[in-house]
Formats: C-alpha cells, structure tokens, sequence
C-alpha cells in the first residue's frame, strides 16, 4: 500500500509518499481501506511540530480524521463487520490507503453518502457543535462571535450556531464579507474594523468561539459581559508560510498565561479550552458516567448522528474544495493557506 510520510518537520516540502507493507490489526482495533481522508491546518501544525497537544516525532503519517471501509477485524472487536463503512478521528496516520484504528473510536457511516463530505462532519462540523453545545453551552438567543468565520470551522460553526437560533458575529476579510452574511451573520471586517468596539456597540459578549487564539484571546475576553464564555480551541499564527512561527508561538504562550490570570481575576467570565482530540479520548475511554455527570462515552456518537441529520436535511453544507490522489499530498498541504474559504481538501486513495 501506499502512505504519506512526514521525514521530519518542517514545510510541505518534507512530505513524500512511500510504499509499505499493509497493517495488521492488533486487538480492539480494525483495518480500514481508506476511501476520504481529510487535510486540515492541524495536519500542518503536526508536519511543522507546532501542535499544542504533543505528536509524534517523525518520521510518521498525517491525517487527522477518515472515512474508511472495515476490510479485516482484530481480536476481540464485536461491534462492526467486514464491509462496513465507518469515519474515525485518527490525530495521525489516515493518510494512507489502508490504516488500523481502534474499534471503539469509531462511527458508522451510511453508504449513501459522498465520504468526502462525511470527513468534514468529523472534524471541522465536530468541533463547531461541541465547542458551541458541549462546552460553551450557548442557549437560543445569546449573541455568538466566531473567529475565522468564513473558514473551514467558523464556516460550521455559523452553519449550527443558526439551526441553534443563535445571533451571530463573524470576523473576516474585506472579500469573504458577503459570504458571511449569506450564512446569517454580522460581518466585521478584522482589517478595517476594531472587532471589540464593534460587539459592544452591536451586543456586548456571550460567547466567542476563538480558532485564531494569541493576542486574539486576549481581546475576546475583553468584549465579554458578565456569564460570557471563551471557547479557545487554535493557534493559527503559529505556522507562516507553511513553516514553524518561533515568535508567534512565544508569543501564543505569553498571552495563553495571561488569559488564564485575567480569568482567575474575573471570575464572572469563563475561559473554556476546547481540544477535539481530548474530548474525544474521554468520549472513548472514559467508563460510563453517573448522577449528574457528562456522558463522554456517548457524546461523539451522538453529536455526529446529529450532523448526520442536518446534512440529510440540507441545513448543513460541508463544502470539499478539491480531491486529490496521495501522491498529491504535498501539493494539498501548500493549498491550505488559500482554501480555508472554499471548503475541505481531501485526499482520496
């Protein structure tokens, strides 16, 4: 088979394709025959060695989420069978024609629907829904500033933040403004326009999904009135150009601490970190919760059976921007930084 390699970290330049023997899956896990694998700017953040939660040191595969066909079972897995088609969050390693992943991280996917299209509901329309309904818990009616609005994630988060009946407010470029409204939200145009003067005029803070993270932290907490919430779940200026931001990840620590102080002096306005991979990892290992408790287990499942609705429904619309063959993993990695408006890059083996 073959899979894509990041030899050590840096540009897209260091990522190549290799041939390999097939996995073999250990106990728990199954073998899937990729059929969609996602490109986000977290697999850019792994190849540069600028992820916030630690990853692996090369040489290794990206590829964050997949949608895939079970083509072998391991000892002691029960749940799916041979033939069946299922989307796992992987962190790494979906960029390959076949990939091992634990049974228990997995969900199935009906055979209907375009794979490519499903990988969106997985990582970037996850992480919107969650951000919005399991951590900041916003309530219909609250007013909702989302970073990055016209990206991949704010995309999805204006998408369920307005089947949530949300108000919504979106930072973005000059060009992406009339895309922003079409989604049904307040443009502000982060060039030409103080965003904090803005959401004071318009609504005073409730929630603020922040992807951008660094000094843009710091400024969101500032627009927050009392009971506001700060999701936090990017850093995105630490990468420039495709390459590792030494000044911007300095400067991302600085603010992160600051913010938690700030939080600490102001206890009536909430700072909330969001991390996929970690809610995840409680959603699948985590044992059945009691009283009162969040029901991790169950929580991925359900909130991508959720997504799975509103896609059905026509009120969600993942976007794929372009399909492109392994061998063009490079060439999708330099893409990233001029797709984020069009939609999803996916490699398709």
């Amino acid at each position: 088979m073959q899979r894509v390699i990041v030899d050590h970290f840096g540009g897209p330049e260091v990522l190549s394709v290799v041939q390999d023997d097939d996995p073999r899956p250990g106990p728990g896990e199954v073998r899937v025959r990729v059929l969609a694998a996602g490109v986000s700017f977290t697999d850019a953040q792994l190849r540069a060695g600028t992820y916030i939660a630690g990853g692996p040191k090369p040489p290794f595969t990206p590829g964050y989420e997949l949608v895939g066909v079970v083509e072998e079972l391991g000892p002691g897995c029960a749940r799916l069978r041979v033939g069946d088609r299922i989307g796992a969050l992987t962190v790494w390693g979906a960029d390959a024609e076949t990939v091992c992943v634990p049974e228990a991280a997995t969900v199935e996917v009906p055979e209907d629907l375009d794979p490519a299209q499903v990988v969106s509901l997985l990582f970037p329309y996850m992480t919107s829904y969650q951000a919005l309904h399991r951590t900041a818990r916003a309530q219909r009616g609250e007013s909702v500033l989302v970073h990055g609005a016209a990206g991949r994630v704010g995309v999805a988060a204006l998408e369920c933040g307005a089947q949530a009946g949300l108000h919504l407010y979106g930072t973005c470029s000059g060009r992406d403004i009339a895309a922003v409204e079409k989604l049904g939200a307040v443009p502000i145009d982060y060039r030409n326009e103080d965003f904090e003067a803005r959401i004071r005029e318009l609504t005073g803070g409730q929630v603020v999904l922040d992807s951008l993270g660094g000094p843009i932290s710091l400024r969101s907490f500032r627009v927050l009135r009392p009971g506001g919430r700060l999701v936090v779940f990017g850093r995105y200026a630490t990468l420039s150009h495709g390459h590792k931001n030494r000044r911007a990840v300095i400067e991302w620590y600085a603010s992160i601490g600051a913010l938690w102080l700030w939080a600490k002096l102001s206890p009536r306005r909430r700072v909330m970190p969001y991390q996929i991979q970690k809610f995840r990892d409680r959603a699948q290992w985590r044992p059945g919760a009691v009283g009162g408790e969040p029901r991790y287990p169950e929580w991925f499942g359900e909130d991508f059976d959720v997504l799975l609705e509103l896609l059905r429904a026509g009120k969600i619309h993942p976007v794929v921007a372009e399909r492109l063959p392994l061998a063009e993993a490079r060439h999708a990695h330099e893409l990233l930084e001029t797709s984020a408006s069009k939609g999803k890059l996916v490699l398709v083996p």
